[in-house]
């Protein structure tokens, strides 16, 4: 039996802020100090920013490299961007500013650990900020890093610092964020002012780096530890003279870890066998965890096919086929009662049916609206949902691996919603922040 190697602790980022608070900056500054940019492209980006005027490279070049984003010098789509230190390595999605892209940012933290939400120091706490911050609420991000950007182009650093992060205080607090999920520091990303080092030019500020912060923050996952998730892929039965009885049930585990000998159950019918075997293309294993890919093998010959779920029998959810969730609508057509759409739950697709539009968050002025008769193109909606099969989906506060899905147009295919599962939307005391 193969042992298992060294896996190196992997954190998801994302980031968020207004248009020119200087996200790809500071972005292109995290790739440039952890040294994760190759020289040429380096080389490229003075060459350019040379050309531009420029006295040193724009490290901003680095990351936005879409024709239309250099063209408005905006932001529109999510990057992701992978970088390293000797600590931990990360990964990291560029989220837009503009408020009309409020799906990009939804899509871009929906996985991540921690959101890094950056404000200029010039214009402090913005209507985006409050926003991002709800939105990130909603999704349960469990940590957040105010960023307080370009510290280095106010007269009074300290007292601007202390007031941004003050009000930012409040907001997360009613949110329901505590004070140890929140971080604020001080950057300047042009400069590098605390991104890798600290600066001399911030001697109010004593706390870590952005660096040090993304290397020892908790990596939480989820608001709780729950038990195996493992939605089945495929089905794999060679039939050849070495493996004429192998059957085995590949797929990556979404959530919790497994070993042999456990006790799982097969949802939506119930069946509980136990595990007999896991293997990799690198050889069996006794455990594997959250991410890995597997195949798993089961103890009985029991019925199992792509869709189903291989959980933990201690605390496997409940299947049901009618249940609320709060949807971001990603389409230009709205979103009505009635609609008749796929929904697609780990590797299972199945027919659904929109019932009531029960809340509609308004991100924009922080409030809820009951009873919307639409859910448009950015919003963001409490619905009821009825499936034509049974879905093993937990709350997504208890798990998001388990607890989102997405609505798909069943004649183009296209993806119409990004789901989660339960109600996430009422937890949030909105009107406080109004």
């Amino acid at each position: 039996m193969a042992t298992l190697t060294h896996v190196p602790d992997l954190l998801r980022i994302a980031t968020a802020g207004s248009v020119d608070d200087g996200k790809s900056t500071l972005v292109g500054r995290l790739l440039y100090d952890t040294k994760s940019v190759l020289a040429d492209q380096i080389d490229a980006v003075t060459k350019a920013s040379v050309d531009r005027g420029l006295q040193g490279p724009d490290l901003s070049l680095l990351v936005d490299g879409l024709r239309a984003e250099r063209e408005q010098g905006i932001t529109i789509d999510v990057a992701y961007r992978y970088f390293a230190t000797p600590a931990r390595s990360f990964v990291l999605a560029d989220t837009p500013g503009h408020v009309q892209y409020t799906r990009n940012t939804v899509s871009g933290a929906s996985t991540a650990q921690l959101v890094i939400l950056l404000v200029d120091a010039r214009n402090g706490v913005v209507s985006q900020t409050r926003r991002h911050a709800a939105v990130m609420a909603l999704l349960g991000v469990p940590q957040l890093v105010l960023a307080v950007n370009k510290i280095d182009l106010v007269d009074d650093p300290a007292t601007v610092f202390a007031e941004i992060s003050a009000e930012f205080a409040d907001i997360t607090r009613t949110l329901g964020w505590s004070a140890e999920q929140v971080t604020s520091i001080p950057v300047s990303a042009l400069h590098g002012d605390n991104v890798a080092t600290r600066s001399e030019n911030t001697p109010f500020y004593d706390g870590p780096t952005l660096i040090e912060h993304l290397e020892s923050v908790p990596n939480v996952t989820d608001r709780r530890e729950v038990g195996l998730r493992f939605p089945v892929q495929y089905v794999i039965r060679p039939r050849t003279p070495e493996f004429p009885d192998y059957r085995g049930y590949a797929g990556q585990i979404a959530a919790g870890r497994v070993s042999v000998g456990d006790e799982v159950v097969i949802l939506p019918s119930g069946t509980r066998t136990t595990i007999s075997q896991i293997d990799t293309a690198d050889g069996q294993l006794g455990t594997a965890h959250t991410g890995r890919s597997v195949t798993l093998l089961l103890a009985e010959d029991v019925d199992v096919s792509r869709g189903d779920i291989i959980a933990s029998a201690a605390d496997a959810p409940e299947p049901v086929q009618q249940f609320s969730a709060t949807v971001c609508w990603l389409a230009e057509k709205p979103l009505r009662p009635g609609a008749r759409l796929l929904l697609k739950h780990g590797t299972k697709t199945t027919q659904a049916i929109v019932g009531g539009l029960e809340v509609l968050f308004d991100e924009q002025n922080l409030s809820v609206i009951d009873t919307p008769e639409t859910v448009e193109l950015n919003q963001i909606g409490r619905i009821s949902v009825q499936t034509a099969e049974p879905i093993a989906a937990d709350d997504y506060q208890v798990n998001r691996e388990s607890g989102s899905f997405l609505l798909i147009d069943p004649q183009g295919g296209n993806t119409l919603g990004a789901g989660l599962v339960g109600d996430a939307v009422s937890p949030l005391h909105l009107k406080e922040l109004v």
